[in-house]
């Protein structure tokens, strides 16, 4: 047993020992460093780790929460007597209950050594690296707004008086850029991002290049005519699109009435072009791990398969509300949160098409780069949106001219259904959560511009 299992375990006997019936003690420790340069520079550098318990204690149908930073024992007691002494005083809830143990899988690959062998220096290298490549791929390329290189660990432990128990390992590293880019009377920017489970994994040099490729592919853009016809979805565009279904398929949203696929389940509701589901084992997916946010074991869940809506996404609260069971969907953000439901990894299915016969089969329409105030654009109860966008514009099956300052309007279900292709070349996005997702093909939406 590790000194972070140790301390979970001790945290619930004390919560047990203060009077609650039942306990659970999540524990976590991670460190993470942060590097932006500018100019052929570092401008910042952060570092920091951080170690802390949160406690859940529950008392008939009443739970109480704390959590601390102090894991000595005395530290440990304190913040599992606060648990249960929120709990005694917390309103009944006859859905709150504590997770069921169940078999857990382990998960490895989960951890790159080279987030712990890099050194700060070699970090920065890659940075710059980044930064040198824009500026080197185009002499149009004048400058670059920012370039942040950025890495984290973590190990969590989790015990439970039920019999919840498991520890797992993992990292993550990201770097990203945005250039700039002048022509025809205007600046544009271009981002470019690679993820990866730690640094040897990242590739600075194609970061840096797609960057300034897409900087430099929007400089004279203009406004399209407004009209209804086919769009393709850029991976970065798709993703977000994705996270914001799989918000909506999440059984909080469903239960409060804010989804526009409450009382849906097994419907056909969506072209058959399109398969998701959520996958919180998926080896490639940052979210990844053996276990949720309290125990529960990670899986993969069809969502939407045949074009029929498969299933909500699961904690044990919203579970119980509905005498089902969990899908591992619990999630946390660090150990001073309690959990709540939320997809893990979700993974658009990627199909046989590439991204130029998706433009081909498109013929005559436009293809979304970049959408701006996707969230606070849709209405969560019927999914309905209308969200700026850039792009380009595709005229016999190839792309043609930059276009800015348009919207793109529909519903998320009748987007669903309106998808005729995905495309084969899937990437992971870190927009709208963890997602995989390739290009996608919208037989048509409105599209308002000039």
């Amino acid at each position: 047993m590790s000194e972070l299992s140790a301390v979970a375990g001790r945290a619930v006997e004390a919560a047990l020992g203060a009077g609650a019936g039942e306990a659970e003690a999540y524990a976590s420790r991670d460190s993470g460093r942060e590097v932006r340069v500018h100019g052929g520079e570092v401008e910042s550098l952060t570092a920091a780790t951080q170690s802390g318990i949160g406690v859940r204690a529950w008392i008939g149908g009443r739970v109480g929460y704390a959590y601390g930073t102090d894991l000595s024992e005395a530290g440990v007691g304190a913040i599992a007597a606060r648990a249960a002494e929120a709990a005694a005083v917390a309103d009944e809830d006859e859905f709150a209950a504590p997770p069921r143990p169940a078999p857990i899988e382990a998960l490895p690959g989960l951890n790159d050594p080279s987030v712990a062998v890099w050194t700060t220096a070699e970090a920065a290298e890659l940075a710059l690296t980044v930064e040198r490549t824009a500026l080197a791929a185009d002499p149009r390329v004048v400058g670059v707004e920012t370039v942040v290189y950025a890495d984290a660990a973590e190990r969590v432990a989790i015990a439970s008086s039920a019999g919840v128990a498991g520890e797992y390992e993992s990292s993550d590293c990201f770097a990203y850029l945005q250039a700039l880019a002048e022509g025809d009377g205007g600046r544009e920017t271009g981002l470019g991002f690679g993820l990866a489970r730690g640094p040897d994994g990242l590739d600075p040099e194609a970061i840096g290049a797609e960057g300034a490729a897409r900087a430099t592919a929007m400089i004279g853009a203009a406004k399209p005519t407004s009209r209804s016809c086919p769009v393709v979805l850029d991976p970065t565009v798709a993703a977000s699109f994705a996270g914001l279904i799989g918000g909506a398929l999440s059984a909080n949203a469903v239960q409060r009435g804010r989804s526009p696929f409450a009382g849906r389940l097994g419907e056909r509701l969506a072209s058959e072009a399109l398969v998701l589901h959520d996958d919180g084992r998926d080896p490639g997916g940052s979210a990844s791990a053996p276990f949720d946010g309290e125990g529960s074991p990670r899986r993969r869940t069809p969502l939407i398969e045949d074009g029929r809506l498969r299933a909500f996404l699961y904690d044990t609260y919203t579970a119980n509300r509905e005498g089902g069971a969990s899908t591992g969907n619990a999630a946390r953000h660090g150990y001073r949160s309690q959990p709540a439901v939320s997809a893990s990894n979700l993974i658009v299915a990627a199909g046989s098409l590439s991204t130029g016969e998706l433009l081909a089969a498109a013929g005559e329409g436009v293809f979304v780069t970049d959408v701006a105030g996707l969230h606070s654009g849709v209405n969560p109860v019927t999914g309905v949106f209308s969200v700026g966008a850039s792009g380009r514009a595709i005229r016999a099956g190839e792309l043609a001219e930059p276009l800015r300052e348009f919207t793109i309007a529909s519903d998320l279900v009748a987007m669903l259904g309106a998808v005729e292709a995905t495309g084969a070349e899937a990437r992971w996005v870190p927009f709208g959560g963890s997602v995989s997702t390739p290009p996608l093909l919208i037989g048509a939406m409105s599209v308002s511009g000039s």
